[in-house]
């Protein structure tokens, strides 16, 4: 038999040896949660060109019609990004356009070569995709009444054909286009997807010709049906994470819907059906200014990045950029440098491009609202 003695130590030695192994056991580190990666991320940016008095100022342009200083500059820092972008987005008025399509192919010819120039910009040598859609200075005439602060736009006729003639390089061969009757008409709207991404890119501003009850034909048609029905195709596609909808023209504007020049008649039927089958956000330009709207409060956005160069309300110059990462977000960032108070289109060297905007795109109501002047 153990004497207690004996017994009672051998328990406190156990003890002892315990409690020196617990103290020299090494600490848990603290979790550190990985920050999400960028898989895939595309710029968007519309509206450069200048205004019709200055189309032949050389100080503002060449025969491009585009705001020169500006376009080099965004150009240059899109293609410096860190994150560099895909694809970039050109969302329409690269040209003043609006006027025969003689001005319009010339414009347009002088546009893809100064793209292409590795003396004015590198980024068509940096392997970024470059989409370009339409806008209404490249699809539309313009009359003004002499004497009246009144004019109209209407459809061009061969206005597609001179787009396709010069453009059209810059539209993905994998594109999926209209078929039907109307083919011909619908050219510049179609669906491409990148990396689980749904793009539809409008024409919003498609040709149709004078009518007995129309003597110019309508402005800002758009393939209503078609545009739906391709919608309902990627929400319903496994493989398809986000949808995303551009054009030129915007539906809303400064919060409020546009369905006259400033906007999209058939808005009313687009927008409800976005909604519906989840599209992440319409990207549009046309407005010269940058806005991002959340317009029901919850759900689809309307970013308008028509902040190109053009002269309007922008209070700077410059492009957007959407992230996707890793752990399912979407993230939008605005860059821009301060618009010259001088000359819209001189442009400023020794301001910084920095960040104006930047947000996750929650599908539920937005915390983070934008508010011009930021």
């Amino acid at each position: 038999m153990k004497s207690p003695l004996l017994y009672s130590a051998l328990c406190l030695l156990i003890m002892l040896s315990a409690c020196q192994s617990e103290t020299n056991k090494p600490k848990d580190k603290p979790i550190v949660e990985a920050e999400p990666e960028v898989v895939y991320k595309f710029a968007f940016v519309g509206c450069n060109r200048v205004n019709y008095s200055d189309r032949d100022n050389p100080a503002a342009t060449n025969a491009s019609t585009a705001n020169v200083q500006v376009l080099k500059r965004t150009l240059n820092e899109i293609a410096a990004e860190k994150e560099r972008p895909d694809v970039l987005f050109f969302l329409g008025d690269l040209v003043e356009g609006l006027s025969d399509t003689s001005k319009l192919d010339t414009q347009l010819q002088a546009w893809v070569a100064q793209y292409q120039d590795p003396a004015f910009s590198n980024i068509s040598k940096m392997g970024i995709e470059l989409i370009a859609v339409p806008g209404n200075h490249e699809m539309l005439y313009y009359k003004e009444y002499p004497g009246d602060s009144v004019h109209d736009e209407w459809p061009l006729q061969g206005a597609t054909d001179t787009w396709l003639k010069h453009m059209s390089r810059y539209m993905p061969n994998d594109r999926d286009r209209i078929g039907g009757p109307d083919s011909l008409a619908n050219r510049l709207t179609y669906s491409i997807v990148r990396n689980r991404i749904g793009f539809i890119l409008m024409n919003t501003d498609t040709y149709n010709a004078i009518r007995p009850t129309d003597p110019k034909g309508d402005e800002g048609l758009i393939p209503t049906d078609w545009i739906i029905a391709k919608i309902k195709q990627f929400q319903n596609d496994p493989d398809i994470d986000h949808v995303f909808v551009l054009g030129h023209k915007p539906y809303y504007v400064s919060g409020v819907p546009e369905t006259g020049h400033r906007g999209l008649p058939e808005g009313p039927v687009l927008w409800p059906a976005m909604q519906k089958h989840h599209v992440l956000a319409m990207l549009s330009a046309h407005v010269h200014d940058y806005q991002r709207m959340q317009p029901q409060d919850t759900g689809t956005y309307q970013i308008i990045a028509g902040n190109g160069g053009t002269e309007g309300t922008a209070t700077f110059f410059g492009y957007s950029m959407i992230h996707i990462l890793s752990n399912g977000e979407v993230k939008l960032i605005s860059k821009g440098v301060d618009v010259n108070p001088q000359h819209y289109y001189l442009g400023m060297p020794d301001s910084p491009n920095s960040v104006r905007d930047s947000t996750i795109l929650t599908w539920t109501k937005n915390t983070n609202p934008y508010r011009s002047g930021n």
